[in-house]
């Protein structure tokens, strides 16, 4: 069993011994994950590039984290699929000739 499958099977029980199912919809899931990268985004606001609490860092991590797991369970997608499919995606939009070194858009390289 994957390290993923794991973590989501430990999200799903903690959810599941709170009855809070009913409260993961997707458009939820989807606003939680959101909101919790914005609580991300609010520990670098007004600080040097690397200046951020540690603990904080790991805790909205952990939030964006699994709310994406759990997502991704809700539609039966498989986490690692998808970003391997990703990546694949990317590589063809992202050419290691055109962008490396380079942080434009795929369509102005």
């Amino acid at each position: 069993m994957s390290e993923i499958k794991n973590l989501t099977d430990l999200l799903i029980k903690f959810r599941d011994d709170r009855d809070w199912k009913q409260f993961h919809n997707s458009k939820d899931l989807a606003l939680a994950i959101s909101i919790e990268a914005s609580e991300l985004n609010e520990l670098f606001l007004w600080k040097s590039n690397e200046d951020v609490d540690k603990e904080r860092l790991k805790e909205e991590l952990a939030d964006i984290i699994s709310f994406v797991l759990l997502l991704a369970e809700k539609h039966n997608l498989d986490p690692s699929q998808i970003v391997k499919d990703k990546i694949k995606l990317n590589a063809q939009k992202y050419t290691v000739e055109k962008s490396k070194g380079s942080a434009k858009k795929y369509n102005q390289l």
